[in-house]
């Protein structure tokens, strides 16, 4: 029978013991916060229209009505979408955050890349 060279895992998910990954040495362990790992981390994004930073908006955090960009019909209270805004704005990173837009997820992804 073939033998396998992957390292075998106990059922916990841990490390046999012995190996690297021990408890000790490591310090302590930052405290977690639920709200920004929930609502993630904004992201960028590099598309042919420009540099984009991409944040999600859960459902819980989306308090107010926004038009989408995309296709114009309102982003209601309660729904996840996107916020988005340009990185490479022409004024700077500050004015890019002003005119910053809430898109339907769906209607970012989908949107159409004007070429002249």
């Amino acid at each position: 029978m073939p033998r396998s060279n992957r390292p075998r895992r106990s059922s916990a998910g841990r490390p046999p013991s012995g190996k690297a990954g021990g408890k000790h040495g490591s310090g302590p362990v930052p405290e977690l916060d639920l709200e920004r790992a929930r609502a993630g981390v904004a992201r960028r994004e590099s598309a042919p229209d420009g540099d984009w930073i991409v944040r999600s908006m859960t459902a819980r955090k989306a308090e107010k009505a926004y038009i989408c960009p995309g296709c114009s019909t309102a982003v209601l209270p309660g729904v996840a979408h996107l916020v988005v805004w340009a990185d490479d704005h022409l004024f700077g990173a500050a004015a890019g955050l002003a005119e910053r837009r809430h898109w339907h997820t769906n209607c970012w992804t989908s949107r159409n890349f004007r070429y002249r």
